[in-house]
């Protein structure tokens, strides 16, 4: 499935899904470095959907609130250099260490701006976590979950991996929502800008992208 295969109604609601678990980031301290990577998805998902609810800046798509939220409270859960590695493919290992910092960046700021506007479709949804299949031992599983309110369930799943240095023991390295990872999504657009134009192209092509949609959320205001 491609994104083109999805309703923009459909897309919308599915983002403010992937918001509910990217920018709904929780304290450290709530989380046990001994979760089972389902309980960690639970308890991420689950006790902030409250947070995002409760917190009208957020629910506004507020730019900086949700930066700051996902600076001090979402990274700590996320394996970032991982999924802007995989995004870029093989033209990670071609850039420089200035470049790859750009480029994470420009990444985070490209989801955070491109998707802030979705937070306003949260309303009533509760998260209901599917059986995990998965062995004790493994190092990286499938964390698949439903998002439910009005309309039909969405689809939103994590692939997460064993690290002993994050607070859960967990950090969460791809989202798939309805169908769609969103490392694969990227990859194919930042493949096509590294073979014409370079890393340096996909990054000033990323700088580009992210002052446009400040532009238009300035001109929404």
């Amino acid at each position: 499935m491609t994104c083109s295969s999805i309703t923009r109604r459909s897309w919308t609601r599915a983002f403010a899904a992937l918001i509910l678990g990217l920018v709904c980031g929780v304290s450290p301290a709530a989380f046990a470095a001994d979760d089972t990577a389902d309980a960690f998805i639970k308890r991420l998902s689950t006790d902030l959907l409250d947070t995002v609810k409760a917190d009208k800046t957020i629910l506004s798509g507020d730019i900086n609130k949700i930066s700051v939220l996902v600076d001090q409270r979402v990274m700590p859960h996320l394996n970032f250099q991982r999924m802007t590695a995989s995004a870029v493919g093989p033209g990670w290992r071609q850039a420089s260490p200035e470049q790859q910092k750009r480029l994470q960046e420009e990444f985070k700021a490209l989801l955070v701006r491109t998707y802030a506007g979705a937070v306003n479709q949260v309303s009533d949804q509760s998260i209901v976590v599917k059986p995990l299949r998965s062995a004790p031992d493994d190092k990286e599983v499938i964390v698949r979950t439903e998002v439910r309110g009005k309309g039909d369930p969405i689809q939103l799943d994590y692939r997460v991996e064993k690290a002993p240095e994050a607070p859960s023991g967990w950090r969460i390295y791809n989202l798939n929502v309805m169908g769609v990872w969103l490392v694969d999504n990227y990859r194919t657009q930042f493949a096509q800008e590294i073979n014409a134009k370079g890393v340096d192209g996909l990054i000033a092509s990323l700088v580009e992208r992210n002052k446009s949609n400040s532009l238009r959320k300035a001109d929404a205001k």
